[in-house]
């Protein structure tokens, strides 16, 4: 008899940012997946079985996971931020799809979870208060071109962007590569933040305009929020800026 299987978002880091419904499901799983720093979050229960896999890993670990719920455990695959963004609900349901039969059988479902942009725009105010959209700046599963070409529309079309996996050691040059072409569509006062570990002990907010943006500012770990031309910079005398996206565009 099938078990199940639920992915599920643990939030950006912090404790208090992991809803109870991610906590709940964490809880009742008989097994745990995923990347070692994100298992290293979840809370621990006696008894469960934890599998902890390198970050490159998604669509193995997906499988071995179906394996386990096909086999009738009660199986939670974790997520940093929401599951369902740049993460592993995808790979799930990829490695489902490609599977033998009997994986879709299993009792699946999602728990959201507070994704990284959201937590970097509730740190300096509402960057995201109008459109916007969000791209993994990562060329391992896609071209850099269809990149280039994502990024220009984008900026072109007014949207604020939210860049995921904006640098690493195996791809350093691609952030500055997308600062340099939104600088040919963009004004060069827009505001970026660069938003590391938001809510987590370690948290680093930077804030810069995109002529002066820095992509030595980033790492894996960072969320970078670049404005449109209508984002607008509050200044505050003592206290750090507001950023914020009108709720109406011209």
């Amino acid at each position: 008899m099938s078990g199940s299987l639920v992915v599920v978002g643990l939030g950006p880091g912090a404790e208090a940012q992991m809803t109870p419904q991610a906590l709940a499901a964490v809880e009742a799983a008989d097994e745990l997946f995923g990347y070692g720093p994100y298992l290293a979050r979840a809370p621990e229960r006696d008894g469960q079985i934890r599998h902890a896999s390198d970050n490159r890993e998604e669509l193995d670990r997906a499988t071995l996971a179906l394996q386990r719920a096909v086999a009738g455990a009660r199986v939670a695959v974790v997520s940093g931020g929401d599951a369902g963004v740049f993460a592993m609900a995808a790979a799930v349901c990829e490695a489902m799809e490609k599977g033998p039969e009997n994986f879709r059988a299993v009792d699946f479902s999602v728990v959201p979870g507070v994704t990284a942009m959201l937590a970097v725009a509730a740190r300096v105010g509402a960057p995201l208060g109008h459109d916007f959209c969000a791209i993994s700046l990562s060329d391992n599963l896609k071209p850099w071109p269809l990149l280039e070409k994502r990024l220009k529309a984008a900026a072109e079309a007014g949207f604020v962007i939210a860049l995921y996996n904006p640098i690493s050691k195996a791809r350093p040059w691609q952030l500055g590569a997308a600062f340099e072409l939104l600088r040919t569509v963009l004004p060069v006062s827009v505001p970026v933040i660069f938003g590391r570990a938001a809510g987590r002990a370690d948290e680093r907010i930077t804030f810069a305009t995109l002529g002066e943006a820095d992509a030595g500012i980033a790492d894996m770990a960072t969320c970078v929020i670049i404005g449109s031309a209508e984002t607008r910079t509050i200044a505050r005398p003592g206290l750090e800026p507001l950023v914020y996206s009108p709720r109406s565009a011209r």
